[in-house]
């Protein structure tokens, strides 16, 4: 039996009370006072789910303070849509998800980014630590032409337009991508030592980038991709390469078009799923559950969301 077959992608009312299992494990907390004293309002007057806290005598439900929060769509689409972007290893089109859940466009191309909000990690624990290793490389991603408009103040070729992605994956652990505005090593090394243990040992290509940088970790070694040295023993940086090679496969195949306010919200996705992979013991459901555990303390509307679409994303 498939995931999607289960209650709780059927019913209302069992969609409600699992969302309920997984957000308020300990019983209802009051997202107004942060009490955790609620009486449910049950009966014809009262809608499904809604509660009072005893506290500050304020109502609420489960969806309130999370992204769900003043939604239309029935709980039972919501769920199934973050089970399938959970599930689907390099994404999916928000033209298939509107498709399977029979929903408007517009309405499944907003729900996904306020998934993918809640797929953010908020932790902001550092990578690696004493005995482990994080790779780093860079990436550009995007298309030329279309980005050609954006004037690169250093005059560099219109191959410097394109969007700069630097990665930071840990072997055995999660990933961590951010999107810059250059490439440059007082940017590569502010994101560095942020993101980082410096007991980790760090392993990079031979990008001058890294050189002064690397000084600053446990070890740094290095591949020579110019003399095509890709391994050396254990150095390489065939792990974050291989993130790379999941991310591009994605936006390049799934989702084809991308404006770069958006980015951010992509990369999150990529690095929730690669640090939820199977490979670490997370299975589909369980990567649903985490990104449902997400939603808590997040707000996007609509607006907000299209109007980025044509200027700088938003700080999160």
């Amino acid at each position: 039996m498939s995931d999607l077959s289960k209650p709780i992608f059927k019913s209302e009312t069992k969609a409600r009370a699992w969302l309920e299992s997984h957000i308020w494990p300990n019983g209802p907390v009051c997202p107004h006072c942060g009490a955790d004293d609620a009486t449910r309002l049950e009966g014809e007057s009262h809608r499904e789910g809604l509660l009072q806290c005893n506290a500050c005598r304020e109502q609420f439900t489960v969806t309130v303070g999370t992204v769900f929060e003043r939604s239309k769509i029935p709980l039972t689409k919501w769920l199934s849509a973050v089970y399938l972007l959970s599930a689907s290893k390099k994404g999916i089109s928000t033209s298939q998800l509107s498709r399977m859940l029979g929903l408007p466009y517009k309405t499944a191309w907003f729900m996904t980014h306020r998934i993918r909000l809640a797929m953010k990690d908020g932790t902001f624990s550092a990578l690696g630590g004493s005995g482990k290793t994080v790779e780093a490389d860079e990436t550009y991603y995007g298309n030329v032409e279309a980005t050609r408009r954006l004037r690169n103040p250093r005059g560099k070729s219109s191959g410097s337009e394109k969007w700069k992605v630097l990665a930071l994956v840990e072997r055995g652990g999660k990933s961590r991508s951010i999107h810059l505005d250059f490439i440059t090593a007082n940017e590569v090394r502010h994101n560095l030592v942020t993101n980082v243990d410096r007991k980790s040992d760090l392993m990079t290509d031979e990008a001058n980038v890294y050189t002064n940088v690397g000084n600053e970790f446990a070890s740094h070694k290095t591949v020579n991709h110019g003399e095509k040295e890709y391994a050396r023993g254990p150095v390489s940086t065939n792990t974050v390469e291989g993130f790379f090679s999941i991310f591009k496969r994605g936006m390049k195949g799934i989702y084809q078009h991308c404006g770069e306010a958006h980015l951010h919200r992509y990369l999150a996705e990529f690095d929730f799923r690669y640090s939820h992979r199977v490979k670490l013991g997370y299975s589909d459901m369980d990567r649903t559950i985490m990104a449902l555990k997400g939603i808590v303390g997040k707000r996007l509307t609509y607006r907000r969301t299209y109007e980025a679409t044509f200027a700088n994303p938003p700080p999160f």
